[in-house]
């Protein structure tokens, strides 16, 4: 793979041919581009915009030349899937232990006490009795948009998850059961104006061997629509912020929404708490995406024709702590509003943009767009550190989540024009 010294290698190419398998933003966003040329049904494509089913059925038949591209890796769902994200990260993490020791260990300590049902189910049991009274959430491992997921404290509203081995010889012929986990519900969640809320960060992965990832300046918040309260625990428009809930409530305003901007969010948290704790906080953010791609990067397939959009949800405590609630692999690209539209437009523009298709980048780019460089194997750090004169504590990461995204300007200036084009 490159290293970040060297030079591209790739090809300029005046034409683009492109497959996508989506009808929103993206498919708005390939349209309008430059010298790409959209192909139906068998057309041979350079560019693969397509869902995790397609790649499922298609990826291992089909032969891609060196340029190709396509928007997956192939087992993308070690990270995405409920239940592989926790086993690679409670492995990664007692992997620092040993080798490292416990403080390294503990800098894994960002996800909630979590258990597969019905496999773990005994194990769960044990730690559900070690805190009575305790709230639980229940997920589908695989399902998304908040589908299939409810809250609990009593072992007999999951009953049918009880472990296999324990099922009487009647039950065992019964349909087995959807896999879900069980994870410690966050009782204590960061509120504005009453209400809990999530982020939605994009991290985008162009390499695992070596691992290169970058972090986009935008992001957004997203709200529930109804004031916290643990004594409601069925109410899923008090706990749940995924939009395709919220937009179901009963006072969902559509012009409003329910999602401030990641720029508005940092901004609030600032003139609350001080720059230095929000500093801190979005720090310890930035470390959840290292830890968690590190905790894949040995089991995730590489594949020089694969990229990944991530779309990371992060919830903060009332403490400021910050907890990776999962990642998605096909973060919705559909908008809920203009502002939002637009947000996802400039996503995704500078998504092939670091894609570079057309080659009009050097390799060497620490900021692409609003995407910045975060890690290159191994931390990134802005222009004016010098990492012979300096100690790393000294060293500023190369992340500007929720800062200004200046991105028109700063690509005039880095990129070449589209072939074709004059420089304006």
């Amino acid at each position: 793979m490159l290293s970040e010294a060297q030079p591209c290698s790739r090809e300029e190419r005046t034409c683009v041919t492109y497959k996508c398998g989506l009808i929103n933003t993206i498919q708005d966003v390939l349209r309008q581009r430059p010298g790409w040329i959209e192909v139906k049904d068998d057309g041979e494509w350079d560019f693969n915009w397509c869902d995790v089913a397609w790649l499922r059925e298609n990826f291992d038949h089909s032969y891609m030349e060196e340029h190709v591209r396509i928007c997956h890796f192939r087992n993308h769902y070690e990270l995405t899937r409920k239940n592989f994200m926790v086993k690679n990260l409670k492995r990664y993490r007692k992997n620092l232990e040993r080798e490292v020791g416990r403080m390294e260990a503990a800098k894994c300590d960002f996800f909630p006490r979590t258990f597969e049902l019905p496999s773990e189910y005994h194990l769960f049991v044990e730690e559900f009795k070690r805190s009575p009274g305790s709230t639980w959430i229940m997920k589908p491992v695989a399902r998304s948009q908040g589908k299939g997921i409810f809250l609990f404290r009593k072992l007999k509203d999951i009953m049918d998850w009880k472990k296999d081995g324990t099922r009487t010889e009647e039950q065992k012929n019964d349909v087995q059961v959807e896999s879900y986990v069980a994870q410690r519900y966050i009782e204590n969640p960061y509120l504005i104006s009453g209400r809990k809320f999530d982020l939605r960060v994009y991290v985008m992965v162009t390499s695992y061997i070596p691992l290169k990832a970058w972090l986009y300046r935008d992001g957004f918040a997203r709200f529930s629509s109804t004031r916290f309260s643990l004594s409601s625990i069925d109410d899923q428009y008090v706990h749940l912020t995924n939009v395709a809930v919220q937009k179901t409530a009963p006072d969902y305003d559509p012009e409003k929404g329910c999602k401030w901007q990641m720029q508005q969010l940092r901004r609030y948290l600032t003139a609350k708490h001080g720059r230095e704790t929000v500093e801190t906080l979005f720090k310890e953010i930035d470390n959840i995406f290292i830890r968690s791609l590190q905790s894949v990067q040995k089991v995730i397939i590489n594949d020089k024709h694969c990229f990944e959009l991530y779309g990371y949800d992060i919830l903060l405590d009332d403490s400021l702590k910050p907890w990776l609630i999962e990642v998605n692999a096909s973060p919705s690209l559909t908008a809920s509003s203009q502002e939002d539209y637009e947000m996802k437009c400039r996503l995704l523009e500078d998504t092939l943009h670091i894609v570079d298709m057309e080659g009009r980048l050097t390799c060497r780019e620490k900021r692409v767009g609003g995407f910045d460089l975060m890690w290159n194997d191994g931390p990134v750090y802005t222009e004016d550190a010098n990492p012979e004169t300096l100690s790393s504590s000294c060293f500023t990461a190369n992340t500007h989540l929720g800062c200004v995204n200046d991105r028109k300007r700063q690509l005039r200036q880095i990129l070449k024009p589209f072939p074709g084009q004059k420089r304006i």
